[in-house]
């Protein structure tokens, strides 16, 4: 991605016109970004108010908008390095800090040291994600993420508050429930468990009628009963990875699905 710019002619010492190019930033992709860090500083604000329905729906609504960022700089070619490094910075916010915060404030901090422990190796593994994530963006086989994508963990841990937020659930007595899904979530984040990306769908392509169809169903049963299908589809997507690394470990293929980066981190030896 390459920052945007403005372009002045000047003149060289041969007479040759050259056009120096001044740096900007491109507004419309970094305003989907924004946005998304919005959902999760709001997210952290409703916890802190014990709204956690609310502070569930600004995960998920930083999930859409983190889907749509990059698909908008890629359609209209204003992608920049800067833009990369903002998603990041934003993701970690959104889909790192903020869950992890918002479970903590929910029932781990009834559990003490635990709590803590727990709402940190979450937020911590979340970290080494993306980290991991920029290092090998140019090198991972694209239809595939390398451990858990942040957003879904995030989905995870937020989505079981929000049901059970729902369903008038005692936070408290669900302390070690949710204890347990943050170490999951935060761990399986930092595995080498392939876990399918979606990224060789493409919008450009025309669909049959029959697919424009089954989205409607599937838009009308979320809207049955949103926490009870959205949690139960990111807990179907979190344990798909390990699935799929079954499958290939019981068919004596290479488990991992990964390409990684032979510089820093060097993981060729965790790859087998």
């Amino acid at each position: 991605m390459h920052d945007g710019s403005d372009t002045h002619p000047t003149a060289s010492n041969n007479g040759v016109v050259v056009r120096k190019r001044r740096k900007g930033i491109y507004i419309l992709p970094n305003l989907f970004t924004l946005a998304g860090l919005f959902g999760g500083f709001f997210a952290v604000v409703m916890a802190m108010n014990n709204r956690f329905d609310l502070a569930a729906a600004g995960v998920f609504g930083a999930m859409v908008l983190d889907s749509l960022d990059g698909r908008v700089a890629r359609m209209t070619n204003t992608q920049s390095a800067f833009g990369e490094q903002m998603d990041s910075l934003a993701d970690m916010v959104s889909f790192g800090a903020a869950p992890a915060l918002i479970a903590y404030v929910w029932s781990l901090q009834a559990l003490g040291r635990w709590g803590w422990i727990a709402a940190f190796v979450y937020c911590a593994c979340a970290a080494l994600r993306l980290a991991r994530f920029n290092v090998n963006t140019g090198v991972v086989d694209k239809r595939w993420f390398q451990g858990l994508p942040s957003p879904a963990a995030a989905a995870l841990v937020t989505g079981f508050i929000w049901l059970m937020n729902d369903y008038g659930v005692n936070r408290l007595e669900a302390a070690w429930v949710m204890f347990a899904i943050a170490l999951y979530a935060g761990l399986t984040m930092v595995t080498n468990v392939p876990f399918y990306s979606f990224k060789t769908i493409s919008m450009k392509r025309s669909v049959p009628f029959a697919a424009i169809v089954l989205i409607a169903l599937a838009i009308a049963v979320i809207n049955i009963d949103p926490p009870v299908v959205l949690f139960a589809l990111f807990v179907i997507y979190g344990l798909s990875g390990y699935c799929v690394y079954a499958w290939r470990k019981g068919k004596g293929m290479q488990a991992s699905l990964i390409s990684t980066s032979t510089d820093e981190p060097d993981e060729r030896g965790l790859h087998r």
